[in-house]
């Protein structure tokens, strides 16, 4: 499998190069040259297999370049730190099926990609005899997945920058408490956007990438999407053998587009997927695309679910190429269009395409509120924001004919105050979250400027 970018000027890359390249050097993000396809057979037996296993079917179409004995021993060390057997569990309740994706170390679904990608930078710096420094943007659940599978691994330091202010206080707590020597918190005097904004602008200083060993963690990095792909496969198998139904929807609680993303290639690749539900809260920038090609950027609300407070989806560009039929030209334009005025236009069939390929609503912060309360008091099951804003979307847009899977983002113990102001208390606090208040915490809070941040860098690595 060899990879390409979606702006022409990377191309006929193997995968481990795709991994340590991670934003393109052209600017564009890379995808697989062709996406492989599995018969119904195939799909069938996938969906019987135990979770590592699924992931190493699915992974080793793309990682073609890794012997198989090293990327399974990847694989399985990746999802032994999940506390739950099945790693990814589906539940039923009131009529959806909820896919918890939060077992993992930071209680989010980013752990499921980022254990993995930990694991097979240090594999590949290890073969190389390289070192890496890797900056992230997060807007809350990424840095702290990103540093708790990176913490103490061998040649890599990990700079995540986060707005100050602008995440839950457990999501700063995961961050800030892991004070390894590789870690370095950064609080940016802004928002998420600022934050993705400046990581973009550094990678796309080539020579400074390249005098300081960047790597990029963020969904931009291929090996993130692609992690993600195979719980879609393991959802569909679940509850298609219980249902006896061969096509589900899926409702996908999406700021960036990376989620949702993989449930795309997933559905490229012969997934069953009858409807792919993209929700938004009241930063409806990606709802507005879907529902009306309008992809116009507003300033960024803060919401109940911090996740989701995007006006730059950073994963769309993958999207485009294949929206614009392979065009690196006309993928770049629309990029360079919105970077100058922040707005791309779609020509009518574009739109058409869209609305076919997703469907979408977001749900504002009485919705988000209602859902979860409603939903605990019909089940008992405590929803976190961002997924009660899936939930709420999945059930307004799709009927009863067939089964929905929503994408549980986050334990809810992440976003404690939300959930106590549905349900007029807290969720139940995992050990692991309250361990936190006692740790020592580390963190520098930097302006939100672009040479304040590659001083650090540079000051930091050098």
């Amino acid at each position: 499998m060899r990879y390409m970018s979606t702006r022409g000027g990377v191309s006929d890359i193997a995968f481990k190069d795709a991994v340590m390249m991670g934003l393109a050097d052209d600017g564009g993000l890379l995808l697989p040259e062709s996406i492989p396809s599995l018969s119904p057979g195939d799909i069938e037996a996938t969906g019987k297999l135990a979770y590592p296993e699924l992931a190493f079917r699915i992974i080793s179409l793309f990682a073609t370049d890794i012997p198989s004995a090293d990327l399974k021993e990847l694989i399985d060390r990746s999802y032994a730190s999940f506390s739950h057997p099945e790693t990814t569990p589906v539940v039923h309740r009131d009529g959806i099926y909820i896919l918890e994706l939060f077992h993992g170390p930071t209680l989010a679904f980013k752990d499921v990609a980022l254990q993995f990608l930990g694991n097979l930078f240090e594999y590949l710096l290890q073969e190389r005899g390289e070192t890496m420094n890797i900056l992230g943007a997060t807007s809350g659940d990424t840095g702290s997945a990103a540093i708790h599978g990176v913490r103490g691994k061998k040649n890599i330091n990990i700079f995540i920058l986060h707005p100050r202010g602008k995440v839950s206080p457990v999501q700063e707590m995961q961050m800030t408490t892991v004070t390894d020597p590789n870690v370095f918190n950064l609080a940016v005097e802004g928002t998420f956007d600022d934050c993705q904004s400046m990581v973009k602008a550094i990678f796309g200083d080539l020579e400074f990438k390249s005098r300081y060993n960047l790597g990029a963690v963020n969904s931009i990095n291929w090996a993130r999407v692609l992690a993600q792909v195979v719980y879609y496969f393991y959802a569909f198998g679940r509850v298609s053998a219980e249902t006896g139904c061969r096509q589900i929807d899926f409702s996908i609680p999406t700021g960036n587009f990376g989620d949702i993303f993989a449930g795309y290639i997933a559905k490229r690749m012969g997934l069953p997927v009858r409807n792919l539900v993209l929700a938004t809260n009241e930063n409806d920038i990606l709802s507005r695309f879907v529902t009306r090609a309008d992809y116009t950027k507003a300033e960024v609300r803060q919401t109940l679910s911090p996740s989701m407070d995007i006006q730059m989806a950073s994963n769309l560009e993958r999207y485009l190429f294949y929206l614009f039929g392979g065009n690196p030209a006309e993928t770049l334009g629309a990029m360079e269009s919105f970077r100058l005025t922040g707005r791309i236009t779609f020509s009518a069939e574009q739109a058409r395409r869209i609305a076919k390929d997703f469907l979408s609503a977001s749900g504002n912060t009485d919705q988000t509120l209602a859902t979860i309360r409603d939903f605990h008091n019909e089940t008992g099951y405590i929803l976190d924001p961002h997924t009660a804003v899936g939930v709420y979307a999945g059930k307004r847009l799709c009927g009863g004919d067939y089964p929905m899977v929503c994408l549980a983002t986050a334990h809810p113990a992440k976003f404690g105050e939300a959930v106590a102001r549905a349900l007029g208390r807290g969720p139940d606090i995992p050990p692991s979250v309250t361990a936190l208040e006692s740790l020592e915490r580390r963190c520098e809070t930097v302006p939100n400027d672009l040479e304040a941040v590659k001083t650090f860098l540079s000051t930091t690595v050098s």
